[in-house]
């Protein structure tokens, strides 16, 4: 039994499925396809980073430095949407969804999210996303949300597959950069957060889905199947 006077309160509040992975695991898409077949809410994580990285760009703030980051973070007004079919994501009243993705943004990312500070208050803020969901359940994926920001998680996941299908994927959707590009920058992404978060370990309790030899849609099934199998419901279709 959790001891309620650790607990982060997130088993009280609609479920919680934790899904974390490193890049290229299919993470993002698999969980939002999941979250609209489960009627949940979505919450990609890893786009805060991306949208603070994105918004110390724009200030001209050296994302290698920690004070920097920190400042920059001082009037970071984000916004996301947990609808899995409208997703959006927003700094003051610009619209991002698509500039987080830029690789100018994913080389600064790292910088960004291994700052202790930002870390701490993210961690927050996705505490009271997911509790707030009016929806039976949100799927909260990102790298450290298995052991962080939802320990407590009814549902616990690690989605990996090989370093090789991840950076195929990765290359299929960076269409700006050739594959070899692609591949190493994916290496310093996986070298630089692991010093931060280890997602590439399943903690004691999290079920371990590997989607090296799986499709889009086994991956997914997958995923419902352990939704299904650890809260003893048929959610979904």
């Amino acid at each position: 039994m959790t001891d309620p006077t650790t607990t982060t309160g997130l088993e009280l509040a609609p479920i919680i499925v934790a899904i974390d992975g490193p890049a290229g695991s299919g993470k993002s898409s698999v969980s939002k396809e999941a979250a609209r077949r489960l009627g949940f809410d979505f919450l990609d994580t890893g786009a805060a980073y991306r949208a603070l990285a994105w918004h110390a760009l724009e200030l001209g703030a050296d994302t290698s430095d920690l004070d920097a980051v920190v400042s920059a973070s001082a009037d970071f007004d984000y916004a996301i949407s947990l609808d899995p079919d409208q997703h959006w994501v927003r700094v003051g009243e610009a619209d991002i969804t698509d500039a987080i993705r830029q690789p100018r943004v994913t080389d600064a990312v790292s910088g960004v999210a291994r700052v202790p500070e930002v870390r701490a208050t993210l961690t927050s803020l996705f505490r009271s996303l997911a509790t707030g969901s009016a929806k039976p359940g949100v799927i909260v994926e990102g790298r450290d949300i298995t052991t962080v920001v939802a320990p407590d998680a009814p549902v616990r996941i690690l989605l990996t597959a090989s370093p090789e299908v991840r950076a195929a994927r990765r290359s299929a959707e960076v269409t700006t950069q050739d594959a070899a590009t692609v591949a190493a920058a994916l290496r310093r992404r996986d070298a630089s957060d692991s010093t931060v978060v280890d997602f590439m370990t399943a903690a004691p309790g999290v079920v371990v889905v590997d989607s090296t030899t799986l499709d889009f849609e086994q991956t997914v099934n997958a995923i419902l199947e352990v939704v299904r199998t650890e809260t003893g419901a048929r959610y979904g279709r």
